[in-house]
């Protein structure tokens, strides 16, 4: 049950900003919505993902259907497939110089022109399948979860409604906004990539890419903001561990 840290760290928040200060009723909206986060269905997730895609898809720079890049994404998704699990995956290009990728739980699949820049296609292949191994194995939920929790906190919605009921085109930007950047745990990012790997094999696809994918970032400016490789196990270890199971060849 881990919503209850949650909920009192919403409380201890507000004692420190002083009894004057605090409005018992945000307060408890929060607590309560914070709550509700953590309880979030199946269904409920994927409504969530659909409203904040479409809120993230109004904010970005879309590749036009004729582009390089989205002419090179048909490519790629044609390879990879049109769905993770009986979920249809719908695939777009964001124009920005950002090296990021990301998948929902509804199939939205976004892939950012920074990484397409750096990566070649068997590269792009492998992440793209990185990310679909995050739907496929549930922990898009969990990351909805957290970015809920934490709009919830920030704007203090309320919890009467349903969750497609409560929350404005701003408050669902912000959610999107929170999803993409939501840390996945060593052991996700580990399954993952796993995931990837599996299902390059399965469609026909050189895996290679998936290692050399981690060796070009591993290669990339410490310093720099890399997006999609924020806080995400060693690109090294990512890389050989790839390159033990192709020599291994399973």
């Amino acid at each position: 049950m881990k919503f209850r840290p949650v909920m009192l760290s919403l409380f201890a928040a507000s004692l420190v900003s002083g009894c004057a200060n605090v409005n018992t009723d945000t307060l408890m909206q929060s607590g309560a919505q914070a709550y509700q986060a953590y309880t979030l269905s199946d269904a409920d997730v994927k409504t969530l993902s659909v409203q904040s895609c479409e809120e993230m898809d109004k904010k970005a720079q879309i590749a036009p259907d004729d582009s390089e890049y989205a002419q090179r994404l048909k490519k790629i998704s044609a390879a990879l497939g049109d769905n993770i699990n009986g979920t249809p995956a719908n695939y777009k290009v964001y124009l920005t110089k950002d090296v990021n990728a990301w998948a929902m739980a509804n199939g939205c699949i976004r892939v950012y022109s920074g990484l397409m820049d750096m990566m070649n296609d068997n590269e792009v292949e492998g992440v793209l399948g990185h990310e679909m191994g995050h739907v496929a194995l549930g922990h898009t939920r969990k990351a909805m979860q957290v970015a809920y929790s934490a709009t919830a906190a920030r704007s203090a919605i309320s919890s009467l409604g349903g969750v497609s009921a409560t929350l404005s085109q701003s408050q669902l930007a912000d959610l999107g906004e929170k999803y993409v950047n939501a840390q996945f745990s060593q052991k996700q990012e580990s399954e993952a990539d796993d995931y990837s790997f599996d299902l390059l094999k399965k469609r026909g696809i050189d895996p290679t890419g998936l290692a050399t994918s981690f060796e070009k970032l591993a290669k990339m400016d410490q310093g720099s903001s890399i997006g999609w490789f924020d806080d995400h196990p060693s690109s090294e270890a990512r890389a050989k561990h790839i390159r033990e199971r192709i020599a291994a060849g399973k």
